[in-house]
């Protein structure tokens, strides 16, 4: 699934520190721009892997289960 969120890159030093409003908790860092927003894109992967999962525990077995497209 392919989602885009966004970004605020700020410097701190020689560092570059990102964050995603969209996506509470999620924060990367990196020397360059892109660790950085690698950083945050791995972050962001891992926050909603773990929402995911978090959200299946206690469905009923008979319940359908579907992927559903957004944007």
């Amino acid at each position: 699934m392919h989602n885009e969120f966004t970004a605020i890159i700020e410097r701190d030093g020689e560092w570059h520190i990102a964050y995603c409003e969209e996506i509470p908790g999620a924060n990367g860092q990196g020397k360059t721009k892109d660790e950085c927003l690698k950083s945050l894109s791995e972050a962001i992967e891992l926050i909603l892997d773990d929402q995911r999962q978090d959200s299946l525990r206690g469905i009923p077995e008979d319940a359908i289960s579907e992927m559903v497209a957004v944007g």
